[in-house]
């Protein structure tokens, strides 16, 4: 696999070196320069697979020349060993439940399978690594579990102090070891750019710094894996599918684009935001404006406002943005709206269709899968689709009991996951937004 950087500046590079570096030397993004295509004859021999075995075939393929068989097979069992439920809703509506890993969040898919293929290369190579990641909730205490106790690893999560929900940030606080927390006084945007800014200082290059955001094109690949398998099965090639993904950062919704182009048959993507709107705006208009600060809303994983993963979206329909938000060129925007619906959904309308929703199906689900499910809703009303479709559900509802129990004045159960955190120590230092007290920070720990 070649990769090269959408501010097309850095040199072309392999998988191994764009899952360790994270960020390209230019501060642009790793993009995959080819794809492999899937057959419908490849699918749908996969069709009756279990998840992990689904997802080892696929990555076999995609990362073929990259690592071995054999390896790549042990990874993959030990990263997915839960389960991947499809949850029925109607006829043509389903939810796929991505809370069933151990910090009952989407993220758990990407940064297991991250985690695993880092320590891979590094023992091979014989080297450490320091992780940054910026967090808007859920990100943070997947790479800190995924990471945690590996001995040649550090992890420095920076998360937003009053935009986590108490179970997420205690999630990233009573790990310890090889696992550093640090509390920002200012938004997930501040958190984001002061990581950046980290992999872009010269005077950091010695501390081996990578990257387990989305940015990292090793959390990319791993999110393509579940639209296949949901799509294999819930439907029989070549039939159509919808998605509708709750989004943020965009780099779920990428995943989904990246399956597209590996040949699933996606008929639509609706890409669901909260009141950030900045990319629905830029689809309509096709003008880019970034929103600053980002608004808080109580699907707090989504307030980003100026997602790093579009910088990958228009460079994949032909564009060219760089870090800053700044379009040279711009893609195809025919293309990109035929392929794309975009919708905002307010917080008043997110806490309705909790409450709907469990009231109509007896269905928990929490903010984030409500503007999942409102997107899709709003899809439907514009164009009259009923093709089937699948909205992701990225968190688990206990992880959000104010506003579950506001909504519908019940309480979820706990997953074990989240029942083993109640009461244990939290561990976290606080920093505000200046980096050069970040930089401190770094330099005082990691020299």
């Amino acid at each position: 696999m070649k990769l090269y950087s959408t501010n097309l500046q850095a040199e072309e590079v392999n998988f191994e070196t764009a899952l360790i570096t994270g960020l390209a030397p230019d501060k642009g993004l790793f993009m995959p320069k080819t794809l492999p295509y899937f057959s419908g004859e490849e699918l749908t021999a996969l069709k009756d697979e279990p998840y992990p075995e689904i997802a080892f075939q696929l990555l076999k393929k995609i990362l073929e020349g990259e690592i071995d068989e054999e390896s790549l097979k042990a990874i993959t069992y030990d990263a997915y060993d839960y389960d991947v439920p499809l949850e029925e809703v109607n006829e043509n509506t389903y939810i796929m439940r991505l809370d069933r890993g151990p910090t009952a969040s989407f993220k758990d898919f990407a940064a297991r399978m991250m985690a695993r293929l880092m320590q891979y290369y590094l023992k091979k190579e014989n080297k450490e690594l320091t992780i940054l990641t910026a967090t808007s909730g859920d990100t943070g205490s997947a790479v800190a579990h995924a990471f945690y106790g590996l001995d040649n690893i550090r992890v420095i999560v920076l998360f937003p102090e009053t935009e986590v929900s108490d179970r997420q940030r205690k999630q990233m606080t009573t790990l310890d070891q090889n696992i550093s927390a640090l509390a920002i006084d200012g938004k997930f945007d501040d958190c984001q750019a002061m990581v950046k800014q980290a992999f872009a200082d010269a005077d950091l290059k010695h501390l081996n710094l990578s990257s387990a955001n989305s940015i990292n094109i090793g959390r990319l690949i791993p999110q393509t894996l579940y639209y296949f398998y949901s799509y294999l099965k819930l439907r029989d090639y070549p039939e159509e599918i919808v998605f509708s993904i709750p989004s943020g950062n965009f780099g779920n919704m990428m995943g989904c684009v990246l399956a597209k182009n590996m040949g699933v048959p996606i008929k639509k993507i609706v890409a669901s935001v909260n009141e950030n709107d900045e990319v629905p705006n830029f689809l309509t208009s096709g003008e880019y404006e970034k929103i600053v600060p980002s608004k808080n809303c109580i699907s707090n994983a989504m307030n980003v406002g100026h997602p790093s993963n579009l910088a990958r979206l228009i460079a994949i329909y032909g564009g060219v943005m760089d870090e800053q938000g700044n379009i040279s060129k711009l893609p195809d925007m025919d293309k990109l709206n035929g392929d794309i619906f975009s919708t905002s959904v307010t917080d008043a309308e997110t806490k309705a269709l909790v409450k709907e929703f469990y009231e109509k199906n007896n269905i928990f689900i929490e903010p984030h899968g409500a503007v999942g499910i409102k997107g899709l809703m709003d899809y439907r009303a514009t164009t009259n689709d009923e093709t089937l479709a699948v909205t992701l559900e990225t968190a688990h509802p206990a992880k959000f009991p104010a506003e579950v129990v506001d909504a519908i004045g019940v309480e979820p159960e706990l997953p074990q996951s989240l029942k083993e955190i109640e009461g244990k120590e939290e561990h976290m230092e606080f920093l505000d937004t200046d980096y050069e007290k970040f930089k401190s920070y770094l330099k005082e720990r990691l020299e």
